[in-house]
Formats: C-alpha cells, sequence, structure tokens
C-alpha cells in the first residue's frame, strides 16, 4: 500500500466537502464558474499548473515508494518523469489543461481507493464509486481530452441541467461528508 495511513473516514470527509464548496460555488455563481470552465480546456496557465502538480506527486511517489525488482531503476524513472513533463509542456499545446487534469484525476483516485480498501464499513461504497468515476473520467479526458469541452458545454445549455448537476453534486458531496463524521 503507498498511502497506507489514510483514514477511511478522513478521506470521505475532505472529498465530501470538496465536493460541497465546489459544485455549490457552481450553483451560487453559474457565470463565473461557467466562464472559467469555458476557458480551461485550452488554458497554458492551468495546463502548466495541473501538469506541475501532477510531476511532483509522480516524483513523490517513485523517490518513496518500494518499487520491488525495479528499485535499481529509481534514479532512471525520476529522470523519466523530469524530462516527460517538460517535453509535454513544451509539445503537447492542444488540451494541455484536460489531459493534465485527466491525469490529476487518475493520480487521486489511487488513494481514495486505498483508504477503503478492505474497510468493512458500507459507506465506503460511496467514496469507491467516486475513486472510479473519477479514475474513469480521467482515462476519457487523457485519450480523448474534447469530451472535457463538450460536456462543459452540453452543461451550459440550460440552466436546470447546471442546476442539477450542482445539485447532485452537492448532495453527493453531503453523503460523503456525512459518512465520514458518523462515529
Amino acid at each position: 500500500m503507498i498511502y497506507h495511513h489514510l483514514d477511511l473516514r478522513f478521506v470521505s470527509l475532505i472529498s465530501g466537502i470538496f465536493l460541497i464548496l465546489t459544485h455549490s460555488t457552481a450553483l451560487l455563481t453559474p457565470g463565473p464558474v461557467q466562464r472559467w470552465l469555458r476557458k480551461l480546456p485550452r488554458s497554458k496557465m492551468a495546463g502548466a499548473i495541473f501538469l506541475i502538480i501532477d510531476a511532483v506527486w509522480a516524483l513523490f511517489l517513485v523517490a518513496t515508494m518500494d518499487l520491488g525488482e525495479f528499485s535499481h531503476l529509481r534514479t532512471l524513472l525520476l529522470v523519466v518523469i523530469m524530462v516527460s513533463t517538460f517535453l509535454t509542456f513544451r509539445y503537447v499545446d492542444e488540451f494541455l489543461a484536460v489531459r493534465a487534469l485527466g491525469i490529476l484525476l487518475l493520480l487521486l483516485a489511487e488513494p481514495l481507493m486505498e483508504a477503503a480498501f478492505l474497510r468493512p464499513e458500507i459507506g465506503r461504497l460511496l467514496l469507491v464509486a467516486w475513486a472510479y468515476a473519477l479514475a474513469v473520467i480521467g482515462m476519457v479526458w487523457v485519450g480523448i481530452p474534447y469530451v472535457l469541452r463538450d460536456q462543459i458545454d452540453w452543461l451550459r445549455k440550460s440552466k436546470a441541467l447546471w442546476s442539477l448537476a450542482a445539485v447532485a453534486g452537492i448532495l453527493y458531496g453531503g453523503l460523503l461528508a456525512a459518512f465520514g463524521l458518523m462515529h
């Protein structure tokens, strides 16, 4: 296990609070959030930020985790991560923010799954479902990055759809947070 110190209830609470805050912001200030989301897929700055976060996370993982029989390749892997990060930033202009965000979602899914691993509480399934959703969305956005642009445009088409999605996120976040607060 990579993140052996994670507590299921704490991770559920943090995930729930994150969902509540982000979706509440989307519900209460739809105009600014929609404008920001509309620019996100092609934002070079957002792409750089997400890519740096991805690289630091990957560097941390490779530097600290047990690589088993590949331990002798640790230094090479660290160099490969740094070089690939630079080359990605330099040559992947098309939807860099979406691809880097997709990678971040894939990195994020693992600690969520690990927090729920072999836990008997039924509420862990809320976190597992959230983690699988992040992983699937992350894979789609890395492989087919224009899908995020289409998803944003689809949500922006109607106020009712935007509000429904925001309320659904708030409710799911509330369930996660409630599970996290239960003793």
